[in-house]
């Protein structure tokens, strides 16, 4: 490449495109030719040029002013274009394509697909909830077991994670009801236990103080086995 081009290409910018336009236009009702159309308004404003011309528009496109012009009323009609008119120092008003409309739809649409995602993961997480404790108890649910299970979760909004931690608990000290499983869950919420973590530290300092106990009997007196922890007795 000679100088003069260098300077040219060099001159010419570059004009950089979001890969979520790319991936999401139609998801937001773009057309391919809408989509193109943009490609050449963000060209012109990336460059400067605020409100190009339609005729210089439709050179690049190779479609007439009239398509150009109708394209651009179609932005509008969709809301990710706009107009702006703003004074200049002179007290002069200059027009100026904006994108902005652009961007928000598709960040909305963004947060939308992730709300949507999120949701989805839920009701999956919830029913292998109650599959799982159909599992563990050997049988289906009752109606008010399936309320209570709900109960838990939207009203007292565990998450299923803890759930099933208490669960867990429950199945270890081969108590099969959900009035146990109430119990623990209670005995964590006054703790502050939220996480899979706080209850594995629970569950580590409990051991750590049962061995405790263990070192202070004497090598004369038999050693205990230690008991399954009982939440029915859980006072602390």
């Amino acid at each position: 490449m000679d100088n003069q081009l260098l300077k040219e290409w060099l001159a010419a910018g570059n004009t950089t495109i979001s890969n979520i336009l790319l991936k999401r236009y139609r998801d937001i009702g773009l057309t391919n030719e809408q989509l193109v159309l943009i490609l050449q308004l963000k060209s012109f404003l990336d460059s400067g040029i605020l409100f190009p011309d339609t005729e210089e528009i439709a050179k690049r496109m190779g479609i007439s002013s009239a398509d150009v012009f109708q394209g651009i009323h179609d932005l509008i009609q969709k809301n990710v274009l706009s107009i702006d008119t703003e004074k200049n120092s002179e007290g002069k008003t200059n027009d100026q394509y904006n994108l902005s409309l652009l961007w928000d739809k598709l960040s909305l649409l963004l947060v939308q697909t992730k709300q949507t995602v999120q949701y989805e993961e839920k009701q999956i997480d919830e029913k292998d909830l109650f599959q799982r404790f159909e599992s563990e108890f050997g049988r289906s649910l009752s109606p008010i077991e399936i309320q209570t299970i709900g109960m838990w979760l939207d009203d007292d909004k565990y998450s299923t994670e803890l759930i099933e931690m208490a669960l867990r608990e429950a199945v270890l000290s081969q108590v099969y009801n959900l009035k146990y499983v109430d119990r623990i869950l209670l005995n964590w919420e006054r703790k502050n236990i939220r996480s899979k973590a706080q209850v594995e530290k629970e569950a580590q300092n409990r051991r750590q103080s049962s061995k405790s106990e263990t070192k202070k009997i004497t090598d004369k007196k038999p050693i205990k086995q230690v008991p399954l922890h009982n939440w029915l007795n859980d006072s602390n």
